[in-house]
This record gives C-alpha cells, sequence and structure tokens, in this order.
C-alpha cells in the first residue's frame, strides 16, 4: 500500500503520487513489491504492507469540532468551524486586542473586491465595555456602514440613516459571534445565531478602493461620536468569505490588505485592573478579564466594599434605633411619655419646633384606646390628625406652604370656639396656615392626660424612628414634654402638672446637626462645600460651574464639537458645523442628496460637500430642469462632426451655427479630436 497524498505534486509538474496497492511486481523475473526493505536502506518511504481502504474519517482527524467529509479511497476534507482553520482544522486565527491598556487602537484595510449582491460580515468579540465603535465602511464621500456598541448592545446604521440595534447585550466578558448581512434592501443582524431584528435599507454599493475600519478611526473626536475606541478583543473577522487578518496565519486564506495597525496587540490579554488597589475597606482584589472582583470583610457591601453596613455591627444601646447614613450611622431614639395623673386644665393647644428635609415623617403621635393625636409631614406639608369621642369626632389640618426645607418651623395648634364656630386653628412661623370647620362640637385633647402614650419620633417604639432632624420645645396644653429627666437636673420640678418621660434607657442627641455632608469634599476642582443641614452647596471658582464644580466655564473647553467650531454661550455652547455636518454636536454626516434639486427622473449623485445630477438622455442643465436639444451630424472636406444643443451644419468649413446662448466644443467623429468653436 503506498500511502503518499494524492494532493500533492512534483515542482518538476510531474504528476502525483500514486495512492493505491501493488501486488506481485516483477522486473526481470524478480520480485519487486512487496518485499521488506531495510529501513536504513532509503529505497521505500510510506510503504506498508497490506491493503486496506479504511475510512481515513474513521480516526477523526478533524479536530475543534471540525466536520470530517470522506473524499474517496483514503483520502478526506476537513469543513473547520470558526475561529478554527488548516487541513485538520488545528490552526486558530490569531486574536486582536484592542484598547490594551486604555490605548487608542485601531485597525485600517482596503477592499479589493468586485461588488456583490449580499454583503455579509462577521466576526468575534469580546469586551467588559458597554460603548465602543467595532467596525466602519467608507467610500472617498461617506461612511455608508457602520457597527459599535451602545449600552452593551451592537448598533448599525447604513447610509448614515437606517439604524438597528440589537437586543441582547455582548458585554459579559464572553466571546460572542456577530453576524451582519445585508442582502438587497435588507439588514438582518445575529448574535450567537439568534435573530436580533430586521428592517428595510437603501441598497449600497461596496467597490474596490473602500476602507474597512476596525476598532477606531484615526481621529479621536470621531471615534468618540460611537463611545470611543473599541477595548476588548476581536477575532476571525470576515467580509463574505475573505478575511481581515490583523496577524496572518500558517494556512493560506484569501484576505484583504492591512494598510495600517495601531497600537493592536497580538492575543486576548487583559489589563490588570487590580493595580490600582479599588477595593476599599480592606476588600482583597481579585483581577479578572479586564474587570476585577474584590472579597469584601463582613459587614461591608458593594461592588468595591464601599458600602459598610454600619447598623450590623450594633453600634448603637438597646433601647436607641440605628439609623444609616450615606458616611456613617447614627443612634436615634423615639421618646416615650405619659401624664402624671395630675393634671386638670383643659389641653386646647399643641405647640412645637422642628427641622427637617424629609418631605414624609412622623414629629408626634399619640394615642389610648381609639382616640389619637397625629403632626407629621406629608408631601413636604405639615399635617394635624385628631380623632376623639365615642362619636368618632375627626378632624384633619394641612399647612398652605411647604416646610421640609432644612430651615426651623415654629407650629401653633390651638382650639377656639365662639358663638357660632367652633374650629381647629394651624399657624405656622406666626402665619395663620389653615382652619379645621367642625361639623360637630369641637373636641379637646383631655384624653392625653389619661395615661395617653404619646411619642416624639415616630408611630411607637416597635416601628422604630420616622424623623431625621430636629425638635426644638414641644407642649401639649402649655405643657412642655421634658427631654432630660428628673435625675439629670440639679433639682427635681415642683409643678404639679407634668407629662413624664417614662422611657429612662435611652439618650436622646442633644443640639441640631444633620449628616456629614461635606465630608469628605463632595465639589470637585476645588470646590468650597457649604453644610445647609443635610444638604451642601459648592462655591466654585471661576473656571468651573455646576452642582459639583464638574462643568468647565467655558463649554468649549472640552471641544465638544466634532466637526465644527464651538462657540461659548450663557449657560450652555453652540456649535457651527463644517460644510457636510450637521446636529448639536455637528457629529452627523449630512446627506446633500437628501434635499437635492435633481428633476426628471435625474440622479442624484452625492459629494462631501456637495452634489451633482446624473440626467436621462433628454435632459441636460445642472439639475437636469432642461430638455437635450438635438444634435446634427455633419460632414465635413476633412472628417465628420458633431453640432450639439441645436446647432446646425455650417457652409463654412468644418464649422457649426450655434444658437443663441450656446458655444463650445464639436466633436471629429473619425479621429477623436475635439476643437473649439465660437
Amino acid at each position: 500500500e503506498l500511502s503518499n497524498s494524492i494532493a500533492d505534486v512534483d515542482e518538476a509538474g510531474y504528476p502525483p503520487a500514486f495512492l493505491g496497492c501493488f501486488r506481485d511486481v516483477f522486473v526481470d523475473s524478480r520480485l519487486v513489491l512487496p518485499v521488506i526493505a531495510p529501513e536504513a536502506s532509503g529505497i521505500q518511504a510510506n510503504i506498508t504492507v497490506g491493503c486496506s481502504d479504511k475510512d481515513k474519517c474513521d480516526d477523526s482527524p478533524c479536530q475543534n469540532r471540525g466536520r470530517c467529509v470522506s473524499q474517496g479511497w483514503r483520502s478526506y476534507l476537513c469543513e473547520c468551524q470558526r475561529p478554527y482553520e488548516g487541513n485538520n482544522c488545528a490552526e486558530e486565527y490569531i486574536t486582536a486586542r484592542f484598547g490594551n491598556k486604555d490605548l487608542e487602537s485601531y485597525a485600517v484595510f482596503s477592499l479589493d473586491d468586485e461588488p456583490a449582491d449580499t454583503l455579509i460580515i462577521s466576526m468575534f468579540i469580546r469586551t467588559k465595555q458597554s460603548s465602543g465603535l467595532l467596525l466602519i465602511m467608507t467610500n472617498s464621500t461617506s461612511q455608508y456602514l457602520r457597527l459599535w456598541l451602545e449600552e452593551g448592545r451592537i448598533k448599525v446604521q447604513v447610509n448614515n440613516f437606517e439604524t438597528l440595534v440589537g437586543r441582547a447585550a455582548v458585554n459579559d466578558g464572553h466571546f460572542h459571534p456577530v453576524t451582519l448581512k445585508l442582502e438587497g434592501t435588507a439588514a438582518t443582524l445575529f448574535q450567537s445565531a439568534q435573530n436580533q431584528g430586521s428592517m428595510p435599507i437603501r441598497l449600497i454599493q461596496v467597490s474596490p478602493g473602500d476602507m474597512v475600519y476596525v476598532g477606531g478611526l484615526p481621529d479621536s473626536r470621531a471615534s468618540a461620536s460611537f463611545g470611543g475606541y473599541f477595548k476588548g478583543c476581536i477575532q476571525d473577522p470576515r467580509i463574505n468569505s475573505k478575511r481581515l487578518q490583523f496577524y496572518p496565519i500558517a494556512t493560506p486564506v484569501e484576505s484583504f490588505n492591512l494598510e495600517q495597525l495601531i497600537s493592536v496587540a497580538e492575543g486576548c490579554s487583559s489589563d490588570n485592573t487590580c493595580d490600582v488597589n479599588p477595593c476599599l475597606n480592606g476588600g482583597v482584589c481579585y483581577s479578572m478579564w479586564d474587570d476585577f472582583v474584590c472579597n469584601c470583610p463582613p459587614n461591608t457591601a458593594g461592588h468595591r466594599c464601599e458600602e459598610v453596613k454600619w447598623c450590623e455591627l450594633f453600634p448603637c444601646h438597646a433601647a436607641a434605633i440605628c439609623q444609616p447614613l450615606s458616611q456613617g450611622f447614627e443612634c436615634n431614639s423615639i421618646l416615650h411619655y405619659q401624664s402624671n395623673g395630675k393634671i386638670t386644665r383643659s389641653l386646647t393647644s399643641v405647640s412645637l419646633s422642628f427641622r427637617s428635609r424629609q418631605s414624609a415623617a412622623t414629629l408626634l403621635h399619640a394615642h389610648k384606646d381609639s382616640n389619637y393625636l397625629t403632626l407629621s409631614l406629608l408631601n413636604s406639608h405639615l399635617v394635624m390628625e385628631l380623632q376623639v369621642g365615642d362619636d368618632k369626632y375627626k378632624m384633619s389640618i394641612q399647612s398652605q406652604s411647604q416646610v421640609s426645607d432644612g430651615e426651623w418651623h415654629s407650629v401653633e395648634l390651638s382650639m377656639a370656639t365662639g358663638a357660632s364656630t367652633s374650629s381647629w386653628i394651624m399657624a405656622v412661623d406666626g402665619g395663620q396656615e389653615g382652619i379645621s370647620m367642625a361639623q360637630t362640637a369641637v373636641r379637646d385633647l383631655e384624653f392625653l392626660s389619661k395615661e395617653a402614650d404619646i411619642f416624639l419620633g415616630g408611630l411607637n417604639l416597635d416601628t422604630g424612628v420616622d424623623l431625621s432632624g430636629c425638635l426644638g420645645p414641644v407642649a401639649i396644653g402649655g405643657l412642655l414634654l421634658p427631654f432630660l429627666l428628673d435625675t439629670e437636673l440639679n433639682l427635681p420640678r415642683p409643678q404639679e402638672e407634668q407629662f413624664v418621660r417614662i422611657n429612662n434607657n435611652v439618650a436622646p442627641q442633644y443640639g441640631c446637626w444633620g449628616a456629614s455632608v461635606c465630608t469628605p469634599n463632595p465639589c470637585r476642582n476645588e470646590g468650597v462645600c457649604k453644610d445647609l443641614f443635610d444638604l451642601h452647596r459648592c462655591t466654585c471658582s471661576s473656571e468651573w460651574t455646576g452642582p459639583l464644580c464638574q462643568d468647565p466655564t467655558d463649554p468649549c473647553t472640552s471641544s465638544p464639537c466634532v466637526y465644527g467650531h464651538c462657540i461659548n454661550l450663557t449657560g450652555g455652547y453652540k456649535c457651527v458645523c463644517e460644510q457636510g455636518y450637521s446636529g448639536e454636536q455637528c457629529n452627523v454626516e449630512v446627506n446633500m442628496c437628501e434635499k437635492s434639486n435633481c428633476s426628471h427622473g435625474a440622479t442624484c449623485l452625492k459629494g462631501f460637500h456637495t452634489y451633482s445630477c446624473l440626467c436621462p438622455q433628454n435632459m441636460t442643465g445642472q439639475y437636469c430642469e432642461l430638455p437635450q436639444l438635438p444634435v446634427s451630424t455633419c460632414t465635413g472636406t476633412r472628417w465628420n462632426y458633431s453640432c450639439f444643443n441645436g446647432g446646425n451644419c455650417s457652409k463654412a468649413e468644418d464649422a457649426c451655427y450655434c444658437l443663441p446662448g450656446f458655444t463650445g466644443q464639436w466633436y471629429d467623429m473619425n479621429n477623436d479630436v475635439q476643437f473649439m468653436h465660437t
């Protein structure tokens, strides 16, 4: 059996070597085959004893999921799965790494194929970024095909107009096969063989000499219009069946010409994301591909362990409630009161002062059986609700103005009775804010003097602290609800009528302050932070503006106009676009043919700054608005020639009579020589 490949051809042009079996080969009556020759003799190669016709595909020679196809006796062919290539599918297309260490990287290819009816662009991509430019195809006048990432999804734009967005995100750090098929007037996007959507398009024309940009454009401002330069890996990109090879493989394949390769690395490496120590509060960083994971200590959370669960460390004593804040925690306690049983006066008023930025919170709540009194903030307004008596007398008053502004406000609630009217009156900051007229006799707050439970800062001890802010003096019927215990005073209170604080195991926070909104300083670019009680304000230098001093006073400093000139305006900027571009940032190419004046069925030919009209045979003029005048064929003494635009043959030798308004050339039909006639 001779096992030389039938595909091998001798360099001298001899036919391919024989593949098959010989038996009983005699030369001069001497047996030549089969014989067993010594291994070192050099007179035999690739010859075995026996004649086996075993199918080569039985040995599974194709690697990496390649499909083996039998090609006749002792021969086979491997149909390789992408991104593998070669006789046995053992060779993998070399992956290109873009944006390594955040460099601006891109590749440029030139096309040399003749136009095809169908255009299929395919590649494998891997990224963790949500935005970035993937591929742009362009001719001398426009970018007619664009692919980029936006919010983690593939976005396609054809002819600067038709746009399609994929349904599934691809920025999960895994390789995703992406295919865009443009067939006639339809474009379809696929990801991992899943249809992501289709759209109708105008025909595009791909011509030799067109350029393909992968990963970005030479102009960084132009790349920024598509989310910036791509950061990730691209493998085995193809246009139809032809490859875009960043690094050629050993197996020869059809490829387009690589014109430029800027800061593109071989392989699919990753930035060491742990170099900058991103994990906070003692978290341990583990680097992943273009990402990191923080192993957070107990009671911390977040991607960077930035959230400390302070209240899970139980920093407050048993009777206090831990309230988490943006930069820490606070221990708050609801204060619980009852009458000392000796109150005999009529309770017809409530007064207090408060300070808060909460739009909803409970300031005071008191109840006994079905009777209750509640003072609360609702939608930034102050509300009093009262229910009392067996007949379930109810009333409600709401302030007209909003009071959740971080300023101190004083409140007086009083019951007024007269000859013909009875009501509760609410006065905020000295002004009358609301009146509740009662349909029945107005009830006072007598139930509060009979073992009613009164709470400051929340509905009750079980629900926890509701109020984030400060309370000043609180009085019911002129009797103050004491913040200090008798044991904290040098002398006990001598008055007989009292409301007594009955939860002695709490420690109210005396004084009034808000959260530490200026620590750390949220103002950027050396802005000065001013604490306004649970709110901050940044005072910026003359060069910066915005709530956090994050915006330059001159917005043109950041060069927001991609293809245009920036003009600084009060509160913003304006872009004056270069010819051929439009949009707020001058990043949209103008289709010069959208509003062309070409008439009578003329074809508009789009240029970068202007357009021209290709007229039908019977029309002429700049916009094909004029009829094409007849042509006269003339016979001269020396040659034949033509007179155009209604011109007639002249009796003078080799000349034309032109109609008024015309002058120009006439054409020698025999020798292809043009002459000027005026």
